[in-house]
């Protein structure tokens, strides 16, 4: 029975000191960076972030400009971190160009944040539009249809048309290449496509893992580039 107990004891030390590892990381992980100062507090809920410095271009001279940090006390702020986030960085560590344009990555945020913002809200925009009020509550209805429109916009600006069009391969020869268990890829839209990106957060050879797609070179080149296309759509820049 001593030894039976001693064991117990050992276990829940060591219980112990897991979990005392485990908040420890939580915690390290939650810290905000000294730039951002005392006033934004630690939240292990809020997930990864990245710092955002609000920089101004001033004039210097006559000819030249420079680049100033403008934030309150001279502090940084911090945002959320997403997958266009990931693939900036997996860029620069490889040396690489950055794969999408700012005005891209910026239409990709603001299409999942009005995505998450109408989700949240729960009010469908028909009940809105029948509505009768005044004050702030017209004022909230009226901002809720516009983002509404502005995302219909973006949703009929993406189309319905494939992300990828599969080569015309004959089935048979088309399944002679799967390996047992692998199943045939589907073909998905520039909607899909949109959406795993920048609402469920995947990368390129992610989403075509989700499509059952091999996510070799050639595939990942063909999703980014019909990625790249469709966020021009979104912002109107192309058909």
């Amino acid at each position: 029975m001593k030894e039976q107990g001693h064991k117990m004891l050992i276990s829940a030390k060591q219980f112990e000191k897991t979990e005392a590892l485990r908040l420890h990381a939580i915690k390290a992980a939650a810290a905000i960076p000294e730039e951002c100062g005392p006033d934004i507090a630690p939240s292990p809920a809020r997930g990864g972030f990245v710092l955002q410095r609000n920089i101004e271009l001033l004039p210097v001279g006559t000819d030249k400009v420079e680049a100033v940090h403008r934030g309150f006390g001279g502090r940084a702020a911090i945002r959320r971190a997403d997958v266009f986030d990931a693939m900036i960085a997996a860029a620069l560590r490889a040396k690489r160009p950055v794969p999408l344009t700012p005005g891209q990555i910026a239409v990709g945020r603001r299409y999942h944040d009005l995505v998450e913002l109408l989700t949240a809200d729960g009010t469908k925009l028909s009940s809105l539009q029948s509505s009768f009020g005044g004050g702030a509550g017209r004022d909230w209805m009226d901002r809720r249809i516009e983002f509404s429109a502005e995302l219909e916009g973006m949703r009929r600006r993406i189309g319905i048309g494939p992300a990828i069009v599969l080569r015309r391969v004959r089935p048979s020869q088309r399944h002679r290449h799967l390996q047992p268990g692998e199943r045939a890829p589907h073909i998905f839209t520039r909607r899909d496509l949109v959406d795993a990106v920048c609402l469920k957060g995947k990368t390129i050879k992610q989403a075509l893992v989700l499509f059952d797609w091999q996510d070799n070179g050639r595939n990942s080149k063909a999703a980014l580039e019909a990625l790249s296309g469709t966020l021009d759509a979104m912002i109107g820049y192309r058909g």
